[in-house]
């Protein structure tokens, strides 16, 4: 049997093996917000995924929207220009 290893050191690099720095543990603790209202609308989603959404399910979307909508225009207010992932174009 042969073993495939790595030819090059390049592929193996520590860089990755690292702890986070102080720099990306305060960007997540800013972007900490639209993460938790996005985990909130995915739940909403979740929640109506075996059954037909009701009124009630319409209300709760919308509602879980706006709340993702508001964090993300607070977070790209509060930044100093930064473009943010996972927006519209």
């Amino acid at each position: 049997m042969r073993h495939i290893v790595a030819v090059q050191a390049g592929v193996t690099a520590d860089e990755y093996d690292r702890e986070p720095t102080a720099a990306e543990l305060d960007a997540i603790e800013r972007e900490m917000s639209v993460v938790l209202a996005e985990v909130d609308l995915l739940d909403v989603y979740i929640s109506t995924l075996d059954r037909t959404p009701t009124e009630l399910d319409s209300r709760r979307i919308r509602r879980a929207r706006r709340r993702v909508l508001a964090a993300r225009r607070a977070l790209l207010n509060q930044s100093d220009g930064t473009s943010l992932s996972g927006g519209a174009a």
